[in-house]
């Protein structure tokens, strides 16, 4: 008796949960809408704000976000132990340094950061030069001093986890965060 009852219980459990399914969502009776949620409408009606390339391929949205921009980079890379920002680089910071100069109520932080070799002090000290070289950057292009915040995180925020040489050149970086 008490074998068969443990068998039914299962079954029951089933059976409420498809009841249960049953009776949500689905179509309703009312034809009006009401209680069914928010009206959809679509993209760029209503004053509705779209960002991207319209129909002629000019970009519409921030400028930062424009995947063809040189702002879109942000982060740059560093060689090992050094905090003069790379050649190729020097024309992405040049257009965040103009960005900032065109938009003064614009403001970016500088994060600087290091590979995990050398002491922590040390990895402080070189992920505050590194930010403070890019803020120099930015400066000449017109930004203004009150616009950029530096930060060193040191060795602290890893992008890349490990103890190779490919790990480490993606840790030593500076990271334009808007």
């Amino acid at each position: 008796m008490k074998l068969s009852i443990l068998k039914l219980i299962p079954v029951l459990a089933l059976s409420l949960v498809f009841a249960g399914c049953s009776s949500m969502g689905g179509k309703s009776d009312e034809t009006d809408g009401a209680g069914m949620g928010a009206e959809v409408s679509e993209a760029g009606q209503d004053g509705a704000q779209t960002s991207g390339a319209s129909a002629g391929g000019a970009w519409t949205g921030n400028a930062l976000d424009n995947p063809d921009s040189m702002l879109f980079t942000k982060v740059i890379y560093f060689d090992y132990d050094i905090s003069d920002v790379r050649a190729d680089f020097r024309d992405v910071v040049a257009a965040h340094g103009d960005y900032l100069a065109a938009n003064p109520s614009a403001s970016v932080t500088v994060e600087g950061h290091c590979d995990e070799r050398g002491s922590r002090e040390y990895n402080i000290g070189l992920g505050e030069r590194r930010a403070n070289a890019v803020k120099r950057l930015l400066m000449n292009q017109g930004a203004a001093e009150s616009q950029i915040i530096t930060v060193s995180y040191g060795e602290e925020r890893p992008d890349a986890m490990g103890s190779s040489e490919m790990s480490w050149a993606q840790n030593r970086r500076a990271v334009f965060a808007y």
